[in-house]
C-alpha cells in the first residue's frame, strides 16, 4: 500500500470535482519556502482555516473589539478600510494545480493561521451578529431591516482578503515565523500613529483644536515628532490627546471611553470650544510657558486635567463658572512641593501623575474657601 501523506491523499479517491474548494491565485517562492499567494472574498477564507493554539497566543478581546469597531466603520458608515493580510500554513493540505493556476482544497482539508487570528475573530464575530440579527428580523417580518443586514452580510462576504499560504514549513517554522512577525517589526511611534488614525474623537479634536484656535499658538505642540517632541515645542501630540481625555472623562488616555469613530460635528465643536475655553484660563492663572517649567510638564499638567475634570462636570454637564472657580487656586499652589527628592525622576509614570492630583485635590479642599475670596470670584 502506498503511503499516505496527506489529507488531500486520504481523500482523493472519493471526491469529485465539484466538491473542491479552489482558490486562483499565484505560486511563487518567499524566503526560500514554497508560497502560494490570493486575493479571496472573506465567504471563501472562512471555509479553509483553522485554529492552532499551540502556534497562536490566546485571543486578546480588546484587540478583538477594536478591530470590530473598525470593520464596522466600512459596513455601516461606507468608509474605506484596510487589513493587512493574512498568513496560513497549509501543513500538507491542498494541491496547487500549476496549468489553472488554483490552489484545490477537500472540503475537510483547512489551512493553519500563522498571523492574523484577531483579524478572522473580528470577522466571524460581526458575522454571526449579523446572521442572529437577520434570523430575528425574519422571525418578526421586519422585512426592510432584514433586507439591510442581507446587504451588510453581503459586503462582509465579498470584502477581499489578501492571503499568503506557505506550503512546505514545519510546525516549528510555523511557530518561529509568528514570533518574528509580533516581535521583530517596529511600531510607529504614539504621536505618528495618533497623527496617521484621524478618525477617532479625540485625535480629530486634537488636530482641530492646534489649527484653528489661537489659543494653541501660546501653547506649542509638536504635531510632526514620531516620538516625544522637540525642543521648540511646550506639548507634544499624544500628550494633548491625553490633556482632552483627561478634561472630558477624568481617566487616563488608556482608559478612554468616547475616542470613537462615531460623533456629531456638534458636539466636536462644543467641546472644542470648551477646550480650548480650558486652556485659555490656565494661561490666565499659571506662569507663561516654557519647557522645563515644573507646571507644564506632562505629569503636572494630565493632574490638572484630572482635576480640573471634576471641577468642571459636578453637575454632569461642562460648567465655565466652576471651572474658572477651580482655576483661582493655581496661582497659591507651590509646585515645587509635589515632589520630594528625587520623586519626579523616580516614581513609575502613573505614581506622578496620582501623586500631582492628590496634591492639588488637597490644597484646593483645605485651602479654597480662605484662599478664593468674594472679591477675586467677583472679579472673575
Amino acid at each position: 500500500m502506498e503511503p499516505v501523506l496527506s489529507l488531500s491523499d486520504l481523500l482523493a479517491d472519493h471526491a469529485d470535482s465539484g466538491s473542491y474548494v479552489e482558490v486562483a491565485g499565484q505560486r511563487s517562492r518567499t524566503f526560500s519556502q514554497d508560497t502560494f499567494s490570493a486575493t479571496i472574498p472573506m465567504n471563501r477564507l472562512f471555509s479553509i482555516y483553522e485554529i492552532d493554539l499551540e502556534v497562536q497566543r490566546q485571543l486578546i478581546p480588546r484587540n478583538v473589539s477594536q478591530l470590530v469597531d473598525y470593520l464596522l466603520l466600512y459596513l455601516d458608515h461606507g468608509q474605506n478600510i484596510y487589513f493587512p493580510g493574512i498568513i496560513l500554513s497549509a501543513r500538507g493540505a491542498g494541491v496547487f494545480d500549476p496549468e489553472r493556476g488554483v490552489y484545490r482544497l477537500q472540503p475537510m482539508e483547512k489551512c493553519y493561521v500563522v498571523d492574523g487570528q484577531h483579524r478572522l475573530e473580528a470577522f466571524k464575530r460581526v458575522m454571526e451578529t449579523l446572521q442572529g440579527n437577520l434570523a430575528r428580523a425574519k422571525d418578526r417580518r421586519e422585512y426592510e431591516r432584514a433586507d439591510e443586514i442581507t446587504a451588510k452580510l453581503r459586503k462582509l462576504y465579498e470584502f477581499p482578503m489578501s492571503v499568503m499560504i506557505y506550503l512546505d514549513i514545519s510546525a516549528r517554522q510555523e511557530r518561529q515565523l509568528f514570533s518574528d512577525i509580533n516581535k521583530l517589526p517596529r511600531k510607529i511611534g504614539g504621536n505618528l500613529a495618533m497623527l496617521r488614525e484621524q478618525r477617532r474623537y479625540y485625535h480629530v479634536m486634537a488636530s482641530r483644536l492646534v489649527k484653528e484656535y489661537p489659543v494653541m499658538k501660546r501653547l506649542p505642540t509638536d504635531i510632526y515628532s514620531e516620538r516625544g517632541r522637540g525642543q521648540d515645542y511646550l506639548f507634544s501630540y499624544s500628550l494633548l490627546i491625553e490633556l482632552l481625555v483627561g478634561l472630558f472623562e477624568g481617566r487616563l488616555k488608556s482608559a478612554a471611553r468616547h475616542n470613537g469613530y462615531y460623533f456629531t460635528e456638534r458636539d466636536l465643536q462644543e467641546q472644542l470650544d470648551q477646550a480650548a475655553f480650558y486652556f485659555e484660563n490656565l494661561l490666565e492663572r499659571l506662569p507663561e510657558p516654557a519647557p522645563g517649567e515644573l507646571v507644564w510638564s506632562e505629569n503636572i499638567q494630565i493632574a490638572l486635567a484630572l482635576f480640573l475634570h471634576q471641577e468642571a462636570f459636578k453637575t454632569q454637564q461642562f460648567n465655565r463658572y466652576t471651572l474658572v472657580y477651580a482655576t483661582k487656586i493655581l496661582p497659591h499652589l507651590d509646585w515645587n512641593e509635589i515632589y520630594k527628592n528625587d520623586e519626579k525622576d523616580r516614581l513609575p509614570r502613573r505614581s506622578r501623575i496620582m501623586k500631582a492630583y492628590q496634591h492639588i485635590r488637597a490644597f484646593f479642599d483645605e485651602q479654597h474657601l480662605f484662599l478664593i475670596t468674594d472679591r477675586e470670584d467677583d472679579a472673575g
